[in-house]
C-alpha cells in the first residue's frame, strides 16, 4: 500500500506541467513529455531546436 501511493507520488510531480528549464508553468510540458520524454514547455523546445548549446 505504501509503495502506491509513493508511485502516484511521482507520478504526480512528472505530470505537474512546470517546465524543468524556465520554470513556468504550461500545458505543452506534458505533452512534450509524451512525445520526447522531455519536461520542458514549446519555448524552451524551440529555442533547444534552433540553440542546442
Amino acid at each position: 500500500m505504501i509503495e502506491d501511493k509513493d508511485i502516484t507520488k511521482k507520478e504526480d510531480q512528472d505530470l505537474d506541467d512546470i517546465c524543468d528549464e524556465c520554470k513556468n508553468k504550461d500545458e505543452s510540458v506534458s505533452q512534450n513529455l509524451i512525445l520526447t520524454g522531455f519536461k520542458i514547455c514549446k519555448s524552451c523546445r524551440v529555442s533547444k531546436t534552433i540553440f542546442p548549446i
